[in-house]
């Protein structure tokens, strides 16, 4: 059957946005993200779609190395399952691209989440529901509360989840590129 890992990347990136959200939450990280490798190249999230304005957002490829990222801290956990979850995951998300233009990002959503009163709309996330609803969708894990409601900080809670890493997301990057270019060969001999 085989196994895959999946990484759940939650980020402080300093925005003003991020800085209002932080201000009530009192979390460290309230931006969730989800990816489908170490290296963090592909990553997606409802999020801002450019930097400068965060009232334009919907569901996003992010880019780590962009300047929304380039002093963000964050926290990796990673998650195994199987290959058919790994599909099924994969599948929802990209049946989202194809259709990206009728998503867009939830911010009434936002304010039910400061009340505790969820908020739905159709095809509608903030970062922390979406990655919720890929877990969900895949039927990896089931959250207790419903998904509209659940924040970034809630998203490894689980025994299965495992912290990789902590701190600056530009070290992470440095230390996965060391990773890759110190891995040491192997040398085959060719049989004659």
């Amino acid at each position: 059957m085989g196994e895959k890992k999946i990484y759940i990347l939650l980020t402080d990136t300093g925005t003003i946005l991020n800085r209002l959200i932080k201000s009530y939450t009192k979390k460290t990280y309230n931006h969730a993200s989800i990816a489908f490798d170490t290296e963090l190249i592909e990553v997606y999230s409802f999020g801002r779609k450019t930097a400068k304005n965060p009232f334009i957002g919907g569901f996003v490829r992010e880019d780590i190395h962009s300047v929304l990222f380039n002093q963000a801290y964050c926290a990796i956990f990673s998650l195994t399952i199987t290959n058919h979850e790994y599909q099924k995951m994969y599948q929802y998300i990209q049946e989202i691209a194809a259709k990206k233009e009728h998503y867009r990002y939830n911010f009434i959503g936002l304010f039910g989440v400061l009340f505790k009163k969820p908020i739905k709309r159709k095809n509608a996330f903030f970062c922390s529901q979406f990655v919720a609803s890929v877990l969900k969708e895949s039927k990896v894990i089931d959250y207790d509360k419903d998904l509209s409601l659940v924040e970034p900080s809630d998203l490894p809670h689980s025994e299965n989840f495992q912290l990789i890493f902590e701190g600056r997301l530009k070290d992470y990057q440095n230390s996965v590129m060391y990773e890759r270019v110190h891995i040491p060969c192997q040398i085959v001999p060719i049989e004659m």
